[in-house]
């Protein structure tokens, strides 16, 4: 637990075999928590309105341009480990976290962390991890038992519980959108995306392809003239390709870094921003989650075999599963999670697309709140003067990292935004909280598995599973706040610490003791360690020298230290949002 004070242990993950037990050349990710075993599904459909955004061009063409939607959705499944090998069933697949080409994509990672094929044995143990989940497995037919598998082991998850009182007899889950950051792709937040699914949620995460991923690959279909294909997505969209991208039959695209300021994600870019390109991606952005909830409809129409008719993410296409969507049995899927009352969640720049979506309620009137983690204040549009309208109407969740809460800009862009959405006459029930001895990529899948590059390198003194069991847990218990309760009580198995009910705390009131705040220099990258030799050799001798530190300021640390709760709404603004919500 690092010098985190007080801070508790993460949830028990039990492995799932031998792979999580001995030593082996790929990292697990651990287990999720919740009481629903989890599936994925891997999906790429031509978008139905291709189109270019912006006129910024490279090599003499469009730069940002919208063909296909791809996506991985995380669901609660019936099928687990124990189960699969009692019924003897034929071994279900599990998706490759890094993606296909391996290799291509541990090199577009190296491209965008500006190493080249330096950070290639960095990526070596990545290149056999794969995702605790199956690909493809029933969705879940069952409401789950009200506990976890921290409180009832890995058995839950073969386990049924009574329904609800005045429920259906299957479960209808509510739905989740999310927007990965700068270096993301679908798969990078797979622990979060997990976990809201082992808890009864279906999630949909979207690769963007607007260059801020480290590569991403773009299918066209094969057959000429036909609907995806390359002469039609010109035809119909005024989008242009490469002669070279024509032989292939596929797209590349990497990260894109500012023409003039490549690095404009600094905060000490002289530079500052790329208004336009931000703005144009965030636009891109928007539309490619529209696209995927579009495809989530017809499989919620029951019509998902069309969406398998017109996968691209298959046998024969570029950087694809052999497994495509076989074995899906889309009769099931229909009328089984919510499309109204959805949850936009984001990280980093995600989070900036996130704040956009919230604004725009005319055009995604199914969303009805927010969460946000560790929001890029600098790359998010500010509220249009001109346009009222243009403001956030929706309950919102704001977890910051401990390092982003040192960047002074960026916290106060983050307050605003959360008055914005707590201002009259909306008075939407909104928290803002920063997670103690984390970074900017505590809430991705990259300090579970580089934990002590995290540790040595970016000071990070949360333990990561700690650090996501407290994500999850303040983004339920803020969903149990805001979702009507026939949507909440999907996830009645998560145990609520009740960190959205801690006394707030302003920064300027932090104890200077408490703080892990780093040289200027190094603001929003890493933190910093007081003592870090003694921590190093022994933290339990680190946490007697905090403890006597205190004891010399007159303050001692108390008991809710692993988070700090800077703003949270009355009850009276939760309960009249839960009954506008619900009348």
């Amino acid at each position: 637990t690092g010098s985190v004070p007080h801070a508790q242990k993460p949830k028990v993950r039990p492995p799932r075999g031998w792979r999580d037990k001995v030593v082996f050349p790929g990292r697990s990710l651990p287990t999720y928590t919740g009481p629903y075993p989890v599936a994925t599904m891997e999906i790429e459909v031509p978008a139905r309105d291709p189109r270019y955004f912006s006129h910024i061009k490279r090599d003499h063409k469009h730069l940002l341009q919208l063909e296909t939607v791809l996506m991985t959705i995380y669901y609660p499944s019936s099928h687990h480990d124990r189960e699969l090998r009692q019924m003897g069933s034929e071994k279900l697949s599990r998706q490759l976290w890094l993606g296909r080409p391996r290799l291509s994509i541990a090199q577009g990672y190296g491209k965008f962390a500006g190493l080249g094929n330096l950070a290639l044995p960095l990526f070596i143990p990545a290149l056999f991890t794969k995702l605790p989940a199956y690909r493809n497995a029933p969705l879940a037919h069952y409401w789950a038992p009200p506990v976890d598998t921290d409180s009832e082991g890995v058995d839950v998850k073969f386990e049924m519980g009574e329904k609800p009182e005045g429920a259906s007899d299957e479960p209808e889950f509510p739905l989740i959108l999310f927007s990965h950051g700068l270096g993301g792709t679908r798969t990078m937040y797979s622990s979060v995306c997990g976990e809201f699914a082992s808890y009864g949620f279906v999630v949909c995460a979207v690769e963007h392809r607007d260059g801020s991923g480290p590569r991403t690959y773009v299918n066209f279909t094969k057959q000429p003239g036909a609907c995806g294909s390359m002469d039609e997505r010109e035809k119909k969209g005024h989008v242009d390709h490469k002669p070279e991208e024509r032989k292939k039959g596929y797209e590349v695209i990497d990260y894109i870094f500012p023409k003039d300021n490549p690095y404009d994600t600094s905060p000490h870019s002289e530079g500052g921003v790329d208004r336009e390109l931000r703005a144009a991606q965030i636009d891109l952005r928007m539309a490619e989650l529209e696209e995927a909830y579009y495809v989530m409809c017809e499989i919620h129409r029951g019509e998902g075999h069309n969406v398998a008719k017109r996968n691209l993410r298959t046998k024969g296409y570029k950087a694809s599963s052999s497994h495509g969507l076989k074995g899906v049995d889309w009769s099931k899927w229909k009328n089984r999670f919510h499309l109204d009352y959805v949850t936009a969640c984001g990280h980093s720049f995600g989070a900036a697309t996130v704040t956009e979506i919230l604004r725009h309620s005319d055009r995604f009137p199914f969303v009805s709140q927010g969460i946000i983690y560790d929001i890029w204040g600098a790359g998010t549009r500010p509220p249009e003067k001109e346009a009222p309208h243009h403001r956030i109407r929706s309950p919102l969740l704001a977890i910051n990292s401990e390092a982003f809460t040192y960047w002074p800009s960026n916290f106060e862009l983050v307050e605003s935004l959360i008055m914005e959405a707590q201002e009259a006459p909306y008075q939407n029930p909104s928290w803002l909280m920063t997670l103690r001895g984390t970074v900017h990529i505590s809430q991705s899948d990259f300090s579970l598995l580089y934990r002590n590059v995290c540790s040595m390198f970016l000071k990070m003194t949360a333990e990561p599973q700690r650090a996501l069991d407290l994500n999850i847990n303040a983004s339920l218990e803020f969903l149990s706040h805001v979702l009507p309760a026939e949507l909440a009580q999907v996830n009645r198995a998560y145990k609520n610490e009740n960190l959205l009910e801690a006394r707030p705390a302003p920064l300027d009131r932090i104890p200077s003791n408490l703080l892990h705040r780093p040289m200027e220099k190094y603001t929003a990258m890493r933190l910093q360690i007081k003592h870090e030799w003694v921590y190093r050799i022994s933290p339990t001798l680190y946490r007697k020298l905090q403890r006597r530190e205190a004891k010399k300021s007159g303050r001692q640390p108390e008991g809710g230290d692993e988070i700090w709760l800077h703003v949270k709404p009355s009850p009276e603004s939760i309960r009249l949002h839960l009954e506008k919500t619900e009348g």
